[in-house]
């Protein structure tokens, strides 16, 4: 049967279930039983979660009378490290996957999940990425280079965030998690001036469009308290605002709403070894730079965004993430890969070249510099 044409259709995907507090991990058992998810649960999660949580997960999966098999993720969400968890799916008999992590870990499951149709879990266990609330995985190169996307037709059955986890993580995580929530009320702006598809290939709903514009308001509001609430190891009431605005609101955002060019740079960046110590959402929060250069926005919104990226600690610079000697060759790369085929710098409302990210690379990385000067 061949796929229906989704063409002027409008689309918005969600999570089942998002829980957000203080200490809700304890409280994964007993949501997959609500969730009327039975057989062995298998956990992937980061090192340092694991040794942290792995007698949380035996004391509340015993008391539920429910089997946990606990994984260590490998580092990269990679086709390896895919392929070797869909592998200890099959030696657990796992009836659901979760991750719990940062972003690639929780990409690594969605895949898994994916691959055998199994229903997937997210517990983030730092508001560093929208990932945890999107129905794609990022797929990379071992080596950290960006390879390719993977789209599913669901989304995950829950998303739980437990910020005491949040709170304990290194501030600059939860930066970077703005940073890439920032982007998330520009691009859809952009697609939906473009009549451009969202990620899940429909036009953007008035819902997905109202949350976007609500993640970038809450990021102004509230983003320093958030820094300075992480920076104390406290869960304030600003700090679980922006976990929201990260997490569910970029999250619904990006995905309902679209991406541009900003998602696009990140990727061209990738390619570039000395930008791989950076994080996504760093490299995501120049490339909203680019993008707004590239679409000619007022200088008075450019400079908005870059007050607010300074203010919580953001790159706008190429210093800013391990370029500052990069080359022009180098830097020919980075517009090349930004435009590649299929990449969502496409979404503009007008033919995107590599000669237009080239220029908006250096005159966005001159405006930074600028503003830095005073």
């Amino acid at each position: 049967m061949d796929t229906p044409n989704l063409d002027g259709l409008k689309i918005f995907g969600s999570p089942s279930r998002y829980i957000q507090g203080p200490g809700a991990t304890r409280i994964l058992p007993d949501r997959l039983t609500k969730l009327g998810i039975e057989g062995p649960a298998l956990v992937v999660a980061s090192p340092s979660i694991r040794a942290k949580l792995d007698p949380v997960w035996t004391e509340t999966f015993a008391a539920a009378g429910r089997t946990v098999v606990v994984r260590t993720f490998g580092g990269e969400s990679s086709d390896e490290e895919i392929a070797a968890n869909v592998a200890a799916v099959g030696e657990c008999g796992a009836a659901v996957v979760v991750g719990v992590g940062g972003g690639k870990c929780l990409d690594t499951v969605r895949a898994v999940a994916g691959t055998l149709d199994l229903p997937v879990v997210n517990c983030p266990s730092v508001a560093s990425s929208d990932a945890p609330c999107s129905a794609l995985s990022a797929v990379y190169l071992p080596d950290g280079t960006f390879d390719h996307l993977l789209f599913y037709e669901k989304s995950a059955e829950l998303v739980l965030v437990d910020t005491e986890l949040v709170a304990e993580a290194p501030a600059r995580l939860l930066v970077s998690g703005m940073g890439d929530a920032l982007a998330t009320w520009f691009e859809a702006r952009t697609v939906i001036e473009a009549r451009s598809p969202n990620q899940l290939h429909g036009s953007t709903t008035l819902a997905a469009g109202a949350l976007a514009r609500l993640c970038y308001d809450t990021l102004v509001t509230d983003g320093v308290a958030a820094v300075q609430a992480v920076e104390a190891r406290s869960v304030t009431p600003a700090l679980e605002r922006i976990v929201e605005a990260n997490t569910l609101l970029s999250g619904l955002g990006f995905e309902s709403g679209g991406l541009a060019i900003a998602h696009s740079v990140h990727n061209g960046f990738t390619a570039l070894g000395a930008t791989h110590a950076y994080l996504h959402g760093e490299k995501v929060a120049f490339g909203l730079l680019v993008q707004l250069v590239v679409e000619g926005r007022p200088q008075s919104e450019i400079e908005e965004v870059m007050a607010f990226c300074v203010a919580v600690g953001l790159p706008v610079t190429l210093a800013g993430i391990g370029l500052a000697d990069v080359g022009a060759s180098d830097l020919q790369a980075v517009a090349e890969g930004t435009v590649a085929e299929g990449e969502t710098a496409h979404h503009e409302p007008f033919p995107v070249t590599a000669g237009m990210i080239l220029a908006g690379l250096r005159a966005a990385d001159a405006a930074g510099r600028a503003f830095l000067a005073g």
